[in-house]
């Protein structure tokens, strides 16, 4: 079954983001995103998880520790490995996103009715249920 809707839930997301882009473009907020969820990890991993190649990532990373957003730091057993971690100013970038977020989706969910609201709530359980993830994980990315 597939289901369309004229404004698919992804543009409370995307228009969420929008604050952000004057700071961070897409795929660096995904890089950050990464690297907030894998604290620590190399530039290796991130590039990895962001189906790039190294130069693309190392690149990426130089533009958001020159926007304060990322720090690097050499590895504690090989030097010349690189840990990635998320600066004050990129966390807090991140935390002001999901609050804006919350916002956008707490006025959709305002202008529902209460049913409605239950029906979505239990369509996104067992949403999470066949996914394999607790539905916290869904209800609050």
């Amino acid at each position: 079954m597939v289901v369309v809707v004229d404004r698919p839930p992804r543009a409370v997301w995307d228009a969420a983001r929008e604050g952000a882009a004057d700071r961070v473009s897409g795929s660096q907020l995904r890089a950050m995103l990464v690297v907030e969820e894998f604290d620590g990890i190399n530039l290796r991993g991130l590039a990895g998880s962001l189906g790039m190649i190294l130069s693309s990532a190392s690149r990426l990373c130089d533009r958001l520790v020159a926007a304060g957003m990322l720090e690097r730091f050499p590895g504690r057993t090989d030097r010349r490995e690189i840990s990635l971690h998320l600066t004050k100013i990129g966390q807090r970038l991140l935390d002001e996103l999901r609050a804006e977020r919350r916002r956008r989706l707490s006025e959709v969910l305002s202008r529902m009715t209460p049913a409605a609201r239950q029906a979505l709530l239990r369509g996104l359980s067992e949403f999470g249920d066949a996914l394999g993830k607790p539905n916290s994980e869904i209800l609050t990315a």
